[in-house]
């Protein structure tokens, strides 16, 4: 079968991917490994939020907040060429795994501009609430979350003609004198240029086990449509020689109460009490500053504890803190108990380990008089290891409470590496001719994190890839006719999707 552009996954990035496609003239057929019912992988399930000031504008400090992601020690021999013009970097620069500071400022011009096309097509966007009860940054959603992007521009994709092939897992790339023509699946062969947008490898127990060996066990993919991402994507990039990007050895790490089937079933309340492990012992800062910022890392030392799993333990007080429930995203009631001893025997921990914790904790607290909720408030314990920065109350108002924490994996860090064109690049630092990729099989994040910043990438970079696929796909048709051939034709790659414009080749 023959389309102009083959895109794989049917997620916020394939869908922005198909329909900007189609917009440009192309044939575009999407394969979705998962039923039509479940389509939409992770972005089914979020609530998306966008790290955006306004719809015209992202946030402060966005470009920042990526450049500036830990990312080891790199050789600044080779990273300093990313101040050269383009012509003058080397193939090294091209393909080291680091973050490309051009990419990051493609998607920060271009994600108001991807915005502002999605609203076009019936997407609505807003300020809305977020479960985050301290904050260090503006957040925009769609109205609905990410279902909303999944059904309007599955519409949009349908009413622009695209063809949907569900229950169908792309399996390999096919080539042809070194350049992507297409993709072998489990319905056949599906012929044209290829956009990977399959997401990473967190619904793959393989893939987990090697890249996070002692931790893929006490982790689970944060909501259903994680289990359909299973790695393909990037099996195949690799296959082809695709060079990598982003941090295999980490994923978005996500408080989550393990008894609850929710997508999501966030638990983000810790810093107004404490967190406790198996043995009853406190062993981390749970409040280190505005949770947004922070519980990734905390969530990754809960997993180091025995068995992967802490209690979130509050009382009265900390019950009372408003709007604590929109820090409670479990639909299993807490366990609660009238004493800490009593609680101690209903989760199963050392009772006197329990209560020697809580009275070591109490009686490093601070006068509360200046307690507040709504910052980082400095009310910090004294005198105790681990400490507690910010919001040290007496934990001595019965009855108390507490709820299961455990790490979800929202997505996976490790991917391939793109350019600003969303062209997969080779080890070499070349893109490779004819296979584009964007969304969370691209490798971006090393050491933590920028928050609401996946379902963002996906949608600009999906778009652009879809742009950039159909302007290759339109060239080579044009000089087939003039010439004969079909591929290989040493063609300006893309359509010049030209930063600044926000608009594609003609």
């Amino acid at each position: 079968m023959r389309y102009d552009v083959v895109v794989v996954g049917g997620g916020v990035a394939g869908l922005c991917a198909a329909c900007s496609a189609a917009e440009a003239g192309a044939t575009v057929v999407l394969l979705e490994r998962s039923p039509e019912a479940e389509t939409g992988g992770n972005t089914r399930y979020t609530e998306a939020f966008l790290r955006m000031k306004s719809l015209a504008e992202t946030a402060d400090g966005f470009e920042t907040a990526l450049v500036d992601d830990f990312m080891g020690y790199p050789d600044p021999g080779v990273v300093r060429e990313a101040a050269l013009p383009s012509g003058r970097q080397s193939g090294l620069w091209r393909s080291v795994p680091t973050v490309d500071p051009e990419y990051v400022a493609t998607l920060s011009e271009m994600a108001p501009k991807a915005l502002a096309w999605m609203a076009g097509h019936g997407v609505r966007f807003d300020h809305v609430p977020t479960p985050f009860l301290t904050q260090t940054t503006t957040r925009m959603a769609p109205i609905g979350g990410g279902l909303a992007i999944v059904e309007t521009m599955g519409r949009a994709a349908r009413d622009l003609g695209v063809h949907f092939r569900f229950e169908t897992t792309a399996r390999e790339l096919i080539t042809s004198d070194g350049e992507v023509v297409g993709v072998r699946a489990t319905t056949g062969e599906y012929l044209g240029r290829v956009v990977l947008a399959s997401g990473g490898y967190q619904g793959n127990a393989e893939m987990m086990a090697r890249y996070h060996p002692g931790r893929a066990m006490t982790c689970r993919p944060v909501a259903r449509g994680g289990h359909y991402n299973k790695g393909e994507g990037i099996e195949m990039a690799l296959r082809a020689g695709a060079a990598t990007a982003g941090n295999f050895s980490l994923f978005h790490a996500e408080p989550v109460d393990p008894r609850s089937a929710q997508a999501e079933a966030a638990i983000f309340c810790f810093p107004y009490g404490v967190l406790v492990n198996k043995e009853g012992r406190r062993f981390v800062d749970e409040a280190r500053g505005a949770v947004d910022a922070w519980y990734e890392r905390t969530t990754r030392t809960i997993q180091a504890q025995t068995d992967g799993i802490a209690w979130a333990l509050l009382d009265q007080q900390g019950l009372a803190v408003p709007n604590i429930m929109s820090g409670i995203r479990t639909d299993v009631p807490p366990i609660r108990a009238g004493g800490i001893g009593e609680l101690a025997d209903a989760l199963g921990v050392p009772a006197k380990a329990l209560t020697s914790t809580v009275d070591a904790y109490n009686r490093a607290c601070p006068d509360p008089a200046t307690f507040d909720h709504s910052r980082p408030d400095g009310l910090a314990t004294v005198g105790l290891a681990p400490p507690k920065s910010n919001w040290s109350r007496r934990i001595e108002v019965a009855p108390f409470v507490a709820y299961p924490v455990m790490c979800a994996n929202v997505f996976t860090f490790g991917g391939v590496k793109t350019t600003a064109a969303a062209e997969v690049v080779d080890r070499d630092g070349r893109p490779i001719r004819g296979l584009y990729a964007a969304g969370e099989m691209t490798g971006l994040y090393y050491s933590n994190y920028v928050g609401s910043t996946s379902v963002l990438r996906g949608l600009t970079f999906g778009r652009i890839a879809g742009i950039e696929a159909a302007g290759l796909a339109r060239a080579a048709t044009a000089a087939a006719r003039g010439t004969g051939l079909t591929r290989g034709t040493g063609l300006t790659r893309g359509t010049g999707l030209t930063r600044g414009t926000g608009e594609g080749g003609a």
